[in-house]
């Protein structure tokens, strides 16, 4: 392993994090806050360097990195930033719990959206953005905004890339990763910007439009008012919040693509037109099953929409309670959980792309029982999956549900109940936030022991990372290989 390397690119990282603090450190003078709130973003910033310092300062001569670093690089990253960023809340004791913190700001970058905070409303102004922040930062990713911040070789600028993207797959924009990365950012950006317009133009506040901009671009759900979007009970600011997410949880090739004209590419996209339709037929058979329980169609229209389209891109904002809606209506609900949105989006889940694999598998293997000698190649948009791809999304449907059944039997411990224990993982392994139970859209996760917030940080982890950069960090090969290196 090229530990040289790993150290400054991690070093590099911190670097950003200081400017990202210095962000919530600026608007914590413009409202006055207490000095206690500037103290805390002053100490966590000097940590930030000073670790940074001693990681590295200067580029090595060996720049070298292969995708198994890249994993490691991914990790490690994530793992300090979540550990100083939750140093602003702590040391001001907004939130008094080092773990709570934590909890709160994986929940943040993981774009999770799950809390252990009762009131929401009583934290400071840069305290509240930077909890939203969390979710910009962790949308696309960190390590995708050093690439275009710090650019360097394609392969190992792809190498972290691949490490840190969700799917399957993941095209190249271009050739030059750097102006990838830079494309993607801009993209990222435009929508962040427009939804905050958007919002701005329904009379929310224009502090509050950000706030759950960052929340909509990144599908992520932190929001500013403890009842999440219904306090504003505005049919526009739903739709607007409702359409963003929908557009979110696509695949940001999309709208390249778009910005090039190449409609025909669009529109044959497979994994788009499922995404499209798995939305469309939830939207309409939970509103069939509901229909009984609304007396208003478009009030039961809006609620499902914006439920739909908030679970199936796992950003987790919520209108209505939907833990009290009927078992029919949950259940496809904690299926879409589990779906998710596009690869190369802000969402999270399984993925569409790997449901589309998988579903065309099973329908081939259908065929060829039927037909034995019959030859089936399995094609995405025209183009045939090879047989690593094939067996890469298999391997990983098996490893993320297998992973799933670890933590509901690691988190049962301290879960009442069998519904909530299914419906915490899921809604945080998937990035969801709001579960099933106990910890539905109603409540939060402040219930919970210590043991089990760790336990559920590591979940939302795993879930953004897609599991193989966090297992690599178990791997003693890895090690090995390190200390061989440092000799």
């Amino acid at each position: 392993m090229n530990n040289r390397m790993i150290r400054y690119i991690i070093s590099r990282i911190l670097c950003i994090e200081i400017a990202f603090i210095f962000i919530p450190f600026l608007i914590s003078f413009y409202y006055h806050e207490s000095s206690t709130i500037k103290i805390a973003y002053t100490i966590t910033m000097f940590f930030l360097l000073v670790v940074s310092f001693i990681l590295s300062i200067k580029l090595p001569k060996n720049t070298r990195i292969y995708i198994k670093e890249g994993y490691f690089i991914v990790s490690i990253s994530w793992i300090l930033m979540s550990l100083f960023a939750a140093l602003p809340f702590f040391i001001s004791r907004e939130i008094p719990s080092y773990i709570d913190a934590l909890f709160e700001v994986v929940s943040g970058f993981s774009t999770t959206g799950a809390s252990i905070l009762n009131d929401i409303e009583r934290l400071p102004h840069s305290l509240l953005f930077l909890r939203s922040f969390t979710h910009f930062v962790g949308g696309i990713g960190v390590l995708v905004l050093a690439i275009a911040i710090f650019p360097k070789n394609n392969d190992e600028a792809l190498n972290i890339m691949k490490a840190e993207s969700s799917g399957p797959m993941y095209d190249k924009l271009v050739s030059r990763m750097s102006y990838n990365s830079r494309i993607l950012y801009l993209i990222y950006i435009v929508i962040i910007i427009i939804v905050t317009i958007l919002l701005k133009l329904g009379n929310m506040p224009l502090f509050d439009s950000i706030i759950h901009a960052f929340g909509t671009a990144g599908t992520g759900g932190f929001g500013s008012k403890n009842t999440s979007i219904s306090y504003y009970n505005s049919a526009y600011i739903e739709y607007v919040i409702g359409i963003g997410m929908i557009i979110s949880g696509l695949n940001f090739n999309l709208f390249y693509w778009l910005l090039l004209k190449n409609f025909k590419q669009i529109y044959k996209n497979e994994e788009m037109r499922l995404y499209f339709k798995i939305i469309i037929i939830s939207i309409i058979l939970i509103c069939i099953n509901l229909y009984p329980q609304y007396k208003n169609i478009s009030r039961l229209f809006r609620d499902v929409f914006f439920t739909v389209s908030s679970v199936i891109t796992t950003t987790g904002f919520s209108t209505a309670d939907f833990d009290k809606w009927t078992a029919f209506s949950k259940i496809i609900l904690f299926i879409l959980m589990f779906i998710g949105g596009c690869a190369g989006s802000t969402a999270g889940g399984i993925k569409i792309s790997r449901i589309l694999i998988l579903f065309k598998s099973i329908k081939g293997q259908m065929k060829r029982s039927a037909d034995p000698n019959r030859v089936t190649t399995i094609k995405i948009d025209g183009v045939p999956i090879n047989k690593e791809t094939f067996m890469k999304t298999t391997n990983y449907a098996i490893l993320f549900i297998s992973v799933s059944l670890i933590f509901i039997l690691m988190i049962a411990w301290d879960i009442p109940d069998i519904q909530s224990a299914f419906g915490a993982i899921a809604a945080t392994i998937n990035g969801v936030g709001p579960g099933f139970g106990a910890y539905g859209p109603a409540s939060n996760y402040s219930s919970l022991s210590g043991v089990s917030k760790i336990i559920l940080s590591i979940c939302m982890l795993i879930g953004r990372l897609e599991i193989i950069p966090i297992l690599i960090l178990f791997s003693p090969s890895l090690y090995r290989r390190a200390l061989k290196n440092n000799k």
